[in-house]
C-alpha cells in the first residue's frame, strides 16, 4: 500500500529510485551544494535535503558540500508510531517550498517544527505540506525532522562522560538546521534576516526551549507557538533517573544503549518513568552546557525578549486526545467526575473542589463538558498564560495571543481540539487528520491565520485581510484574538479559569 508520504511526494516517488533530473526541474547552487528539486503548481519543491549527520547520543555535525537530488522525503526518526513511514537514526533532513529561487526575492522564511511531544511525529505528515502556505503568502516554507525520544533526549551525561550533549541532542539538531537555513536559504529566494519559527504542541515547546538556548541566538527573528509551551526543562537529576530507568529496562548499561539496534532501544522506552509514572518522559534538560536556565522560569529568557512572538491554544485542547466516545467519558457522572478528572489536571489540586467550582460557575454544563473545560484549562493552557504574562511583565518587544474557538464541523464532538490550528496555518484543510473541514468558514479563517503568521514573518506584526486589528498582549488586559468564523478580540477571555488554577503552582510535565 502506498504511504501518505508517497502520495505527497508524487505517486510512487518513494518506492522508486530517485529519478534523474528532468528538463525544467529547478536546480539550485548553494554553499551546501547543488540540489535538484521538482516543480509543481508554480512552486519549486526540494524534499529530503540533508542538513547534518549524528552519531547516537552525540551532537550533530554539518556535512560536506554535496550534489543531490532533493525529490523525496528522507526517513523520519525511529518511533513506535508512523509505522508506514521509513525510519532511521539518520534522519536529519529538511524540506522546502519556494515560489522562486531568485536571490533578489528575499522572501520571508517560515520554518515549521512538528508536534508529538519530544518522542513522536514527523513533518512528512500531509497536514504539514508547505505548498499552499508558500503559494498563498509568497514565502519560503521549510519543515524540519530531527532526533526524538531516546535518540534526541536521553540524558546520559552524568552516567558517561562520552555523551555530554545527549539530553539536548534533538535541540542541537534544530539549531544545526537553522544554521543551514541561515547559510543557504538566499539561494532558494529566502531572506536569512527574516526567519520565522512556528510549531504545534511539541514543536512549540521546542521553539520555547530554543528561546532560552544561547547557541540559538540570532538564528531566528520571530515565532509562533501553537498549543506548545516549555516553562521549565527537565532537571538533570530527574533526567538522570529517567535515563537509569531506561537502562535498567534495556539491560547492559550505557554501552548497550549506545550500540544495540534501534528496535531494542525503542522497546526499552516503555520503562516506567520514576517521576511521573507511565512511559519514560523525554524532553530538553537543564544540563548547564547547552541549556543553562529554564526557558520561562523564573522569568522569560532575556535573549528572547526582542523576538516578536505569537502564543496560541485551542478552546478544547483535551478533546483531541481524550476520546469523547470512550467509556471513560461516556459514563461520566457527578459521582465519578472528580476521580476521573484528577490525573488529567496535571497539577496537585483538590479535584472535588474543582468540580464544585465549575458546577457553580457553569450550572448548565454536563459532567462531560466540565471534564473538558477543566482539563484543558489545567493542562498546557496554563503554560501559555505563564509565558505570555512573563513576556508582558518583562517588557518584551511584542507578544500576541490567540485562542482557536472555531469548532470542528466534521467532528462536532471534538469542539476546537488540539491540532486544529495546524491545518489552518498550512492551508491543508482537506488533509488526513484535519478537523477543520473545507467549508467557507474554514477557508476564510485559514486565510486569516496564514496571513497573520506570514505578516509577522514579513514585518514583525501579525495582520491579515478580514482579521480585526490584533492588539498586543499586555498586563492586565491580556488581549486575545479569538479565531472563529467571525474572529474577534477579547480581554482575558478565560479570566475565571485562569484565576482558579493560579491558586496552585504550575509544574511543567517532565521537569
Amino acid at each position: 500500500m502506498t504511504s501518505r508520504r508517497a502520495v505527497l511526494a508524487g505517486g510512487l516517488a518513494l518506492t522508486l529510485p530517485p529519478r534523474a533530473g528532468a528538463t525544467g526541474d529547478p536546480v539550485v547552487e548553494t554553499p551546501a551544494g547543488r540540489f535538484t528539486g521538482t516543480r509543481e503548481g508554480g512552486l519549486s519543491r526540494f524534499l529530503g535535503i540533508r542538513y547534518g549527520r549524528a552519531e547516537r547520543f552525540r551532537a550533530p555535525v554539518a556535512v560536506p558540500r554535496v550534489e543531490a537530488m532533493a525529490q523525496a522525503f528522507g526517513p523520519i526518526c525511529p518511533q513506535r508510531g508512523l509505522k508506514t513511514e521509513p525510519q532511521s537514526e539518520d534522519c536529519l533532513f529538511l524540506n522546502l517550498w519556494t515560489p522562486g529561487t531568485e536571490r533578489s526575492a528575499r522572501r520571508p522564511v517560515m520554518v515549521y517544527f512538528h508536534g508529538g511531544a519530544y518522542s513522536n511525529g514527523s513533518v512528512t505528515d500531509p497536514l504539514n505540506d508547505g505548498a499552499t502556505l508558500a503559494r498563498a503568502e509568497d514565502v519560503v516554507v521549510v519543515t524540519v525532522n530531527h532526533r526524538l525520544n531516546a535518540f534526541g533526549y536521553l540524558y546520559l551525561a552524568r552516567l558517561d562522560p562520552r555523551f555530554p550533549d545527549s539530553g539536548n541532542a534533538g535541540q542541537l539538531d534544530l539549531i544545526l538546521a537553522l544554521r543551514w537555513i541561515r547559510d543557504n536559504i538566499a539561494s532558494f529566494g529566502g531572506d536569512p534576516g527574516r526567519v520565522f519559527l512556528f510549531g504545534q504542541s511539541g514543536g512549540g515547546a521546542k521553539i520555547a526551549t530554543l528561546m532560552g538556548m544561547p547557541a540559538a541566538r540570532g538564528l531566528f527573528h520571530s515565532v509562533a507557538t501553537m498549543s506548545g509551551q516549555q516553562v521549565t526543562a527537565s532537571g538533570p537529576m530527574n533526567a538522570t533517573a529517567r535515563g537509569q530507568a531506561l537502562l535498567e529496562r534495556l539491560g547492559g548499561g550505557v554501552e548497550a544503549a549506545a550500540t544495540l539496534p534501534v528496535e531494542k532501544l525503542l522497546e526499552a522506552q516503555d520503562a516506567r518513568d520514576p517521576i511521573l509514572g507511565g512511559g519514560v518522559y523525554f524532553g530538553p534538560v537543564l544540563d548547564m552546557k547547552w541549556l543553562r536556565r529554564h526557558p520561562f522560569w523564573p522569568d522569560a529568557a532575556p535573549q528572547s525578549l526582542a523576538i516578536p512572538m505569537i502564543l496560541g491554544n485551542t478552546h478544547d485542547e483535551t478533546r483531541a486526545f481524550i476520546d469523547p466516545a470512550s467509556e471513560r467519558i461516556r459514563t461520566l457522572s457527578w459521582d465519578n467526575l472528580a476521580a476521573r478528572m484528577a490525573p488529567d489536571l496535571k497539577i496537585d489540586i483538590l479535584p472535588e473542589w474543582v468540580v464544585a467550582e465549575y458546577r457553580a460557575h457553569f450550572p448548565n454544563d454536563t459532567p462531560q463538558q466540565i471534564f473538558y473545560r477543566a482539563t484543558t484549562a489545567g493542562r498546557s493552557w496554563r503554560g501559555q498564560v505563564i509565558e505570555a504574562d512573563a513576556r508582558a511583565a518583562a517588557g518584551a518587544k511584542a507578544t500576541w495571543v490567540y485562542q482557536v474557538d472555531f469548532a470542528s464541523p466534521t467532528q462536532p464532538v471534538r469542539g476546537a481540539p488540539h491540532t486544529m490550528d495546524i491545518a489552518l496555518a498550512f492551508g491543508t484543510l482537506s488533509a488526513p487528520g484535519s478537523f477543520t473541514g473545507t467549508g467557507a468558514g474554514a477557508q476564510r479563517l485559514s486565510r486569516q491565520v496564514m496571513g497573520a503568521f506570514a505578516a509577522l514573518a514579513r514585518t514583525g506584526t501579525p495582520s491579515a485581510p478580514g482579521l480585526p486589528a490584533w492588539r498586543p498582549y499586555t498586563l492586565p488586559d491580556r488581549a486575545t484574538m479569538l479565531f472563529d468564523t467571525s474572529s474577534r478580540m477579547a480581554d482575558d477571555p478565560r479570566r475565571w479559569e485562569r484565576e482558579l488554577f493560579a491558586r496552585v503552582p504550575y509544574i511543567q510535565p517532565g521537569s
